[in-house]
């Protein structure tokens, strides 16, 4: 989600939007397992069929969206390796289908939105409810402050070439909103301090997702990615961050002891 871009008038329906996504969005989370696995595996595929839409390949949208989002909740239940393989199903399609933008850049953006789909949910399998609760939170909260601070303080853009409306006060804004986050956990969730900078690390990686979005938005000649979510655009629009967010969450947690400083 491009928190940064859009009018005040959008308010409203972004916050209409927002908060039903969030209230769905938590509670299936808390209740976790299948029911979570399913959810992550439905909005991966339809954000695969989104991007396969903007980059002109609408015969093989919804073909590449089915098979992602069913190899991901295959791979996330089953948890076998057979379904590796399905996960570049959505990426190899990419390159047998015409295209308006580079195809390897749909290939390799197709097949982080399901990688990082794996992660959130290994989040919440592996270190439960209340982790996975502090990752959407540095997220949106990193958003949230963001674009108040983007709209309020203004100032110098960000990457006027790739996303003309951020600007270097709201991304430090959202650094700061993932920092109290991040001291929060601490304090509640008995994690070490470490906690508060890894935090604004992966606020950065979700505002690396938010700027990957928007190039390839750009690239695709589109402002939205699709309108499934009124006020937000698509999901690829929404989610971007997490995207972002979720992949630096999966690939760090492989080098350094997650959650920091539990134990």
């Amino acid at each position: 989600m491009t928190v940064a871009e859009g009018h005040w008038g959008d308010l409203s329906r972004r916050l209409v939007t927002g908060g039903a996504t969030a209230i769905l969005g938590f509670w299936i989370m808390w209740l976790g397992g299948h029911p979570f696995h399913a959810l992550v595996a439905l909005v991966a595929g339809l954000m695969v069929w989104e991007i396969a839409r903007m980059m002109g390949g609408t015969e093989i949208a919804v073909a590449c969206g089915l098979v992602g989002g069913l190899a991901l909740l295959l791979l996330v239940t089953y948890q076998t390796v057979y379904s590796l393989p399905l996960l570049l199903a959505p990426a190899a399609a990419g390159f047998f289908a015409r295209l308006k933008g580079n195809r390897a850049t749909y290939s390799l953006y197709s097949t982080a939105v399901l990688v990082a789909g794996y992660g959130l949910v290994m989040q919440r399998d592996d270190h439960g409810f209340v982790w996975v609760v502090w990752l959407v939170l540095v997220v949106i909260v990193s958003d949230i402050m963001g674009y108040f601070a983007g709209k309020a303080i203004g100032g110098p853009k960000f990457w006027p070439g790739i996303s003309p409306g951020k600007t270097w006060s709201g991304t430090i804004a959202g650094w700061a909103g993932a920092a109290l986050v991040g001291l929060a956990f601490v304090l509640l969730a008995n994690a070490g301090p470490e906690l508060v900078a890894f935090s604004m690390l992966v606020a950065i990686a979700g505002q690396a997702g938010d700027v990957a979005e928007s190039a390839l938005k750009r690239r695709a000649g589109v402002k939205d990615s699709s309108s499934l979510l009124p006020g937000h655009g698509g999901l690829c629009d929404r989610f971007d961050s997490m995207l972002g967010a979720s992949l630096f969450v999966l690939v760090a947690g492989q080098v350094i002891e997650f959650p920091p400083g539990i134990g």
